[in-house]
């Protein structure tokens, strides 16, 4: 081999090597707002040389990415692959097609800037959305919690009087919930035949910072609710009790930390919650047992109203999905 041709060998591989150096600024947690304003989730992780990463896109869970890599130090692209479902004139399905969508990234220190291209279902055209991310600080250390100081307890839910402190989070969804025999019941019937009612989910006029909050629920066949803390980090109520332990399941953090030991009731038994949150650390007992003991909440959850971790929120009811009882829900703050 000639000298020019080393040469030029030796730029092809040094240009290799630049091209494959990463900007360890993307490295972390990030609180996405995506789109259309709703909360969104990034972690972006090196192991053994390895990059990778995993995305909260609005509801459902935290997922990891198809593939992540850095066309130039300044750039990260993360793609993730949907699966859309095609069905003929009579809604059955008859086939399923997966688009990949490209996120491009760029850090400016603690911020992020972000483009989301995604193809269009019917596969004319695509779509391009600028939105922003912000870096989670990161967490404090797990907080002694027999050293809290607690302020006077507040009643969010006892009797019908206590409707005035809720309210619908959107006041154009169906309204399921009502109050009989100081049960605040979720109510969530579709019709068959006619078009899907979509039903409110119902949050606390007031909002809070960090708190002990305890509650009794009663879950139905099939149940599927939800209690969000601050709004944004959902304890799963769920018809899991024949099941084993997973995050989706009853008491899980969703999609993010399964509970520790299986504590929860049959159906159509009271259960009792006891939940403490504090410095973005939460610890649950159902039943009478400990299943999350002072966790890290590493982002939000799907369906949180925002993506802030460090901001107050209120107590939401997930009533979106099936029918579900609550009753005697009390909210403890914690003194700073």
């Amino acid at each position: 081999m000639n000298r020019r041709m080393l040469t030029c060998c030796g730029a092809v591989m040094a240009a290799g090597v630049l091209s494959v150096q990463a900007n360890e600024d993307f490295l972390g947690r990030w609180a996405l707002t995506i789109p259309g304003g709703g909360a969104g989730w990034l972690g972006v992780t090196k192991e053994k040389g390895y990059y990778d990463a995993s995305i909260l896109w609005g509801g459902g869970s935290v997922v990891p990415v198809d593939s992540v890599y850095f066309p130039d130090k300044d750039t990260m692209v993360v793609t993730r692959v949907r699966e859309v479902k095609r069905k003929d004139g009579e809604g059955k399905e008859v086939r399923r097609q997966q688009f990949t969508d490209t996120v491009v990234a760029r850090a400016n220190g603690d911020d992020l800037s972000l483009t989301i291209m995604s193809p269009s279902q019917n596969g004319k055209g695509m779509s391009s959305k600028g939105f922003v991310g912000k870096r989670i600080p990161d967490l404090p250390a797990k907080p002694d919690l027999a050293a809290l100081k607690y302020g006077a307890a507040k009643v969010l839910f006892k009797s019908e009087a206590d409707l005035d402190k809720w309210e619908l989070i959107n006041s154009k969804n169906d309204n399921g919930w009502s109050v009989k025999n100081s049960v605040l019941m979720n109510r969530a019937a579709q019709e068959e035949g006619k078009p899907r009612k979509h039903y409110g989910n119902l949050r606390t006029k007031e909002e809070f910072e960090d708190f002990k909050l305890t509650m009794d629920v009663r879950v139905k066949k099939n149940g599927n609710s939800g209690i969000y803390l601050r709004g944004i980090y959902e304890i799963q109520v769920a018809d899991t009790s024949e099941r084993g332990l997973d995050s989706h399941f009853m008491g899980g953090i969703y999609s993010r930390v399964a509970p520790s030991v299986k504590a929860e009731k049959p159906i159509e038994e009271w259960q009792t919650y006891e939940i403490t949150l504090v410095n973005r650390h939460v610890t649950v007992v159902l039943n009478g047992q400990t299943i999350h003991d002072n966790v890290p909440l590493q982002g939000c959850t799907g369906g949180a109203l925002w993506s802030d971790e460090l901001r107050p929120g209120p107590i939401y009811l997930q009533g979106d999905h099936t029918d579900v009882d609550y009753r005697d829900i009390v909210l403890t703050p914690i003194v700073k």
